[in-house]
């Protein structure tokens, strides 16, 4: 068996030997030409190979790990203070889970700049002592391709190993990382896991991953909020690191989100310097939420059925400020069991007639619906027409 191991890890490093000359040194042809199987669902590695070489990189240059000025670095620390704050118990976590493995744990900015590490680090191996020092700049730009780099130009999580760095001095690594996005939807750094001249582990870039959700998740609830709503799908148990989580303040408007949120309610991902109302997002009547939350205070958490504008549903778990982490959530089919899914529909059917002051077809086009619909589901009781 560990032969076997050992001819599938030499085959690799030739498969990356192989890919490399066919980038940098053989004319530059595309690597889909000639490694189609190895290079499945690893163009990302080409592209970055491919941007170090127009910034007129080459392997063989040697790489100097610099370390950003100190007075960047103080600006630096004060504008990453709340991300490493929110990051240090997932890196402590990280550092256990890692002990054996001779792999640590990096936390960089948005630039690739060090700002925390974490795991068993070896400082009188100088490969590893020089990309952990707070203020190195491990940008794509400074060291080439890396999981750091990677991650922060592709915006999602990678590994690599070996020779698929573009340096031949970076060679020695192996590392997995994944982006960091903040409650604005802006990355705002990334997680990183390196070892020098160590096994390979692609494992570690599902590790990696879930640390980020966690480290995602932290920030986010760091935003001022009267309100926190939890979603995930149907089926879906909620109160894990998985969840969408949306904070409203108490009106209503979105203060932040984390990345689940944006990947399940699209409209959260559309750039727009403007705030968002969360009746924007949920096609409900918020209050509903705050509603939920009260209820939910004094007694079981209960999760509710919510339709987004597109039709499709989640469940939705409405907590107050400091009620973050529900032990449990009951769920059901019902969207409300005080209110079936029926009458929600009519209900924020009403509030917007009512808000339009019965004008039904202003209603209707603030609820994307026809005039026709909005008759058939009230009737013609408190409605006039325009």
């Amino acid at each position: 068996m560990k032969q076997a191991l050992t001819t599938a890890a030499e085959r690799r490093l030739q498969q990356i030997d192989q890919a490399r000359r066919a980038v940098m040194m053989e004319g530059g042809q595309t690597l889909g030409d000639t490694l189609v199987d190895f290079w499945f669902e690893r163009a990302w590695i080409e592209r970055s190979w491919r941007r170090c070489l127009s910034m007129g990189q080459r392997p063989e240059h040697h790489v100097t790990f610099d370390m950003i000025p100190a007075q960047a670095l103080r600006r630096t620390e004060e504008a990453n203070h709340c991300l490493v704050q929110a990051a240090r118990p997932v890196l402590d976590q990280l550092g256990r889970a890692i002990a054996n493995t001779r792999y640590f744990a990096i936390l960089t900015n948005a630039s690739g700049t060090v700002i925390d590490v974490n795991g068993p680090i070896d400082h009188t191996d100088q490969r590893a002592h020089l990309i952990t020092r707070i203020g190195t700049d491990l940008s794509e730009r400074s060291v080439g391709t890396t999981a750091i780099g990677a991650a922060l130009a592709e915006r999602q999580p990678v590994w690599l190993h070996r020779g698929e760095h573009f340096f031949a001095d970076t060679s020695v690594y192996s590392c997995a990382g994944a982006p960091l996005f903040g409650p604005d939807g802006d990355c705002v750094g990334m997680l990183d896991l390196t070892g020098v001249e160590t096994m390979e582990r692609p494992e570690l870039k599902h590790l990696v991953t879930q640390s980020a959700r966690h480290i995602e998740n932290a920030l986010t609830l760091t935003r001022p909020h009267h309100l926190l709503v939890r979603l995930n799908w149907p089926g879906r148990t909620l109160g894990e690191d998985t969840d969408g989580l949306i904070c409203l303040d108490t009106d209503g408007w979105v203060t932040g989100a984390n990345h689940a949120a944006r990947q399940m309610v699209p409209q959260l991902m559309a750039p727009s310097a403007a705030p968002a109302h969360v009746s924007e997002l949920l096609a409900l009547p918020y209050d509903m939420l705050f509603d939920a939350a009260r209820r939910n205070k004094f007694g079981d958490a209960e999760a509710l059925e919510v339709p987004l504008w597109s039709g499709l549903r989640l469940h939705a778990l409405a907590l107050a400020q400091g009620q973050t982490s529900p032990a449990t959530a009951r769920t059901g089919y019902a969207a409300d069991e005080r209110m079936p899914l029926k009458d929600m529909e009519i209900s924020l059917i009403r509030k917007a007639v009512d808000e339009a002051k019965g004008n039904v077809m202003q209603a209707a086009r603030a609820l994307g619906i026809s005039r026709a619909t909005v008759y058939r589901k009230l009737g013609n009781k408190n409605t006039r027409q325009p």
